[in-house]
């Protein structure tokens, strides 16, 4: 059974810091995309940033460029998201992700965790 758990989530004021931490268990994690969403109230699922096999840990969404930064540790099954200069407009549930080696898209979500940013 493949469970994806995030951790890290808080409240924090505008220019702040949080790390989010999601564990992977029952999947070949060195061979899984991982990734990380946001999901901001009566908004769509948005992208954030992936660590991929091929491309590394290097694509973000524009608007969190040099602010986020995803990185992996394959030894502890872990993907981690590192926010800095967080903004209002951050503010949303935050999801990790995983892309089985061949998979089409992605087919494992953890449960999210809460990120509130006060202005």
């Amino acid at each position: 059974q493949v469970r994806l758990v995030e951790s890290g989530g808080g409240l924090v004021q505008s220019g702040g810091s949080l790390r989010l931490s999601c564990t992977a268990s029952g999947l070949t994690f060195s061979t899984t995309t991982m990734a990380w969403f946001r999901q901001a109230p009566g908004e769509e699922r948005e992208f954030v940033a992936v660590c991929n096999l091929r491309g590394g840990c290097t694509t973000y969404k524009d608007s969190v460029k040099g602010r986020f930064t995803i990185s992996r540790d394959n030894a502890k099954n872990t993907v981690y998201l590192h926010m800095d200069s967080l903004r209002p407009e951050d503010t949303a549930v935050y999801y990790c992700t995983a892309k089985r080696l061949g998979a089409l898209q992605y087919d494992y979500w953890g449960q999210g965790t809460q990120v509130t940013v006060s202005s």
